[in-house]
């Protein structure tokens, strides 16, 4: 009986320190972290990469639907 009590409580003390550990690091922010690293650190060129693929991206998604537009507009029946 008391050998479970022990096995609780210090199961329960480690769910609460776990806990406690978790609110802590919610408050990190990656992005100044990496932005301290060095030039030549491989998670900073990860970093940049991520964000010039999410530019191309977004200039890419732009033009397909400027091109879609025209597409649409040269299809329009036209009413006579």
């Amino acid at each position: 009986m008391k050998r479970s009590l022990l096995i609780g409580a210090a199961v329960v003390g480690g769910v609460l320190l776990a806990a406690r550990g978790a609110c802590r690091c919610g408050g990190i922010d990656f992005e100044r972290m990496i932005e301290r690293m060095p030039e030549d650190a491989p998670p900073k060129w990860m970093f940049r990469n991520i964000a010039a693929i999410r530019e191309n991206s977004e200039r890419i998604l732009e033009l397909l639907e400027a091109e879609r537009g025209a597409t649409e507009a040269e299809q329009a029946p036209v009413s006579a």
